[in-house]
């Protein structure tokens, strides 16, 4: 192990700063980071004073501060990205300037734009800007001028939500606000950064595509595959390639980029691979890759895959084996230090391990089968390196979606070699629509051919996912597993691959111990499970009301004005307020009363009838309705949740 751990320089400060942002984020705030930095400063410095005698008894020294200083940079580093992400706006309506940052993205009645505040304040936050013809016509960079009422984000607080909030938070946004269009004008100013401008140029190349006349999923697609623009995608699609294992494609990463990379390592050939010529050769391919991150957006996931293919060709320039897992833990260091809240990103955790999988499992799996022949070389390789890849975010993925796809090899051998020409047949592609402009007859026919030969290639990957996605028990699901058991997963496959390739005790002693905790977790879990609940979820608009029974909503037949069947509450629920005619003696004595749907509700007229211990109002109320009924319930001395404002409100079943 020391031996493998000394081949990995960058481990040694990526494990530390691992350290330092879980603990951070997960247990506590580290006080004095700073502190913690000229500690281990001075450890450093203190180990090169150490006198000859002593120096291979005191080696581990210099080691020790290195891994305090590294530890109390990233504790600041994380803090100080925190802070940036912070709510600190006031609870009224303000002026703010800012700048449009992305492409708006188009939502059923406004359109989302992340704005960076510039004044009087410097947070990024979600704006949605009410839906108007001109919007679409809004560019990255624009500064703008509004008034609005900046709100924090909110999870809707139902028992299977993630955790939104701290989604946006691990963004870098801090808020969020409606602008109606009589709130906000444009300055007439405009932002340069880098990141500005690539979105621009990410705009036009996706304007660009629109003259390729393709169908809606075939153009949202090719946006996706070469652009990394998902917006566009239809959920029919996204799940179709979750369910078929092959997700991974509509995400610009390391497939795309490597596909790039092959392709300029191709172009720049001639230049050889030897001497200085092949340095020449590795920075201009270094060039084109991050021409392309910047045409895609200098999007997190192309981010990840250009740094780690720009540090393998420095090594190769260099001499050196290009991609290694020091390639890995340094990208991953840099990528952590720009913004330690990557850490949390599940793209982050699935690309890496991935790679680390591919880097571990896939020798060892081609070991097992030597083909003779390119065809079977080419075929089992990619089968190789699909299941080492798969072998990596298994657990991953069972952790945060609890779903596995059956069939992934299969689908990935039919369809990623059809995504390489697809990519390759972009270039073509490009060049005839640029020549249909000068109004030929023959590029307009060449223009037919190849855009018949490139809808037909988009045709057949979206088919084979259609075809596999149908294909019976195409995917596990409901499958969850804890933090813990995902790590328990991990160890048992890197043990069990290691048994295999030096037949060590110690490896099976590890794997049947692992299997025991799995398994041990597993029933603790069983046995500690919460008993099963009825639940008023919180859904936007809409009045949801049903049980909660292990980890899964079950619905039931609920009367839109009557009682909610208890063993020992009384539950009603009124959709209507139809009792405002009705004169009663006495109050019905209720446990719990949901109000929904109806806006005209009032509290005193309700009490005459009912008295309630508890009163909900659920989400199908308007925000005014339920503000109002809140404040007559607080004159009354009632209790009262608000599903929107707390949360989804449950009872014991």
């Amino acid at each position: 192990m020391n031996n493998f751990i000394s081949k990995i320089p960058f481990l040694r400060l990526l494990l530390p700063a691992l350290a330092a942002i879980t603990l951070s984020d997960f247990v506590f705030e580290i006080p004095y980071p700073w502190l913690i930095c000229i500690a281990g400063a001075c450890v450093m410095t203190l180990s090169y004073f150490v006198s000859s005698k002593k120096n291979f008894r005191l080696r581990w020294l210099f080691g020790v501060g290195l891994f305090v200083f590294v530890f109390g940079l990233f504790a600041e580093i994380f803090q100080v990205r925190n802070q940036h992400s912070e709510f600190e706006f006031p609870h009224k309506t303000a002026v703010y300037i800012g700048t449009v940052l992305d492409i708006p993205q188009e939502k059923p009645r406004t359109f989302a734009c992340n704005v960076k505040i510039t004044w009087p304040v410097s947070k990024k936050i979600v704006v949605y800007l009410q839906k108007e013809n001109e919007l679409r016509n809004i560019n990255p960079g624009e500064e703008i001028i509004f008034t609005a009422q900046i709100q924090p984000f909110r999870n809707f607080g139902n028992p299977d939500d993630f955790n939104y909030a701290r989604f946006m938070r691990n963004k870098g946004f801090s808020g969020s606000a409606y602008l109606p269009s009589a709130s906000w004008k444009t300055t007439g100013r405009e932002n340069t950064s880098v990141y500005v401008l690539a979105q621009r140029f990410r705009k036009k190349a996706l304007e660009f595509y629109r003259l390729f006349e393709l169908d809606n999923d075939a153009y949202s697609f090719i946006s996706a595959l070469t652009l990394g623009y998902k917006h566009d995608l239809t959920n029919e699609v996204q799940e179709a390639f979750r369910a078929a294992g092959t997700s991974h494609v509509l995400a610009v990463s390391g497939l795309h980029v490597a596909i790039i990379y092959a392709i300029f390592a191709f172009l720049f050939s001639f230049l050889g691979k030897r001497g200085k010529r092949f340095v020449v050769q590795q920075v201009l391919i270094v060039a084109a890759l991050w021409f392309y991150a910047f045409l895609a957006g200098l999007s997190p996931s192309v981010l990840r895959a250009t740094i780690m293919l720009t540090i393998a060709s420095a090594g190769l320039a260099w001499g050196r084996k290009g991609f290694t897992y020091n390639t890995l833990a340094a990208t991953a260091f840099l990528l952590l230090a720009y913004n330690p809240f990557n850490l949390f990103d599940v793209g982050f955790q699935m690309s890496f391990t991935a790679v680390f999988a591919i880097l571990f499992f896939n020798p060892l799996l081609n070991r097992l089968y030597v083909p003779r022949m390119k065809a079977q070389k080419y075929a089992w390789n990619l089968f190789t390196v699909s299941l080492a890849a798969q072998i990596g975010v298994f657990p991953i993925a069972l952790h945060y979606f609890g779903t596995f796809p059956t069939y992934f090899f299969v689908a990935n051998m039919l369809v990623v070699p059809m995504i390489g020409i697809i990519i390759y047949a972009c270039l073509p592609m490009i060049a005839v629509v640029l020549l249909k402009q000068l109004n030929f007859a023959l590029f307009d026919e060449l223009f037919r051919l190849f855009g018949w030969i490139f809808k037909t290639l988009i045709n057949a990957v979206l088919n084979t996912v259609y075809f596999v996605e149908a294909i019976p028990f195409s995917q596990l699901s409901d499958r969850h597993i804890s933090a813990l058991q995902t790590g328990i997963l991990m160890v048992v496959f890197i043990a069990l691959f290691r048994f295999f390739n030096n037949r060590r005790p110690r490896q099976l002693i590890a794997i049947l111990s692992c299997l025991l905790a799995f398994v041990a977790t597993t029933t603790y879990a069983g046995f500690t499970r919460e008993p099963g609940k009825m639940v008023v979820f919180n859904t936007s608009g809409l009045s949801d009301i049903g049980m909660w029974v292990n980890n899964k909503r079950v619905y039931f037949p609920v009367r839109e004005n009557g009682f909610i069947p208890h063993r020992e509450k009384t539950i009603l629920r009124l959709s209507e307020n139809v009792f405002t005619g009705f004169d009663t003696e006495k109050q019905l004595p209720v446990d719990v009363l949901i109000l929904s749907a109806d806006r005209t509700f009032s509290i005193r007229p309700l009490m005459e009838r009912f008295r309630p211990a508890q009163i909900v109002l659920d989400s199908s109320l308007p925000a005014y309705a339920r503000s109002r009924l809140s404040r007559e319930c607080a004159d009354v001395g009632i209790s009262v949740h608000d599903v929107v404002l707390d949360g989804a409100y449950f009872i014991n079943l």
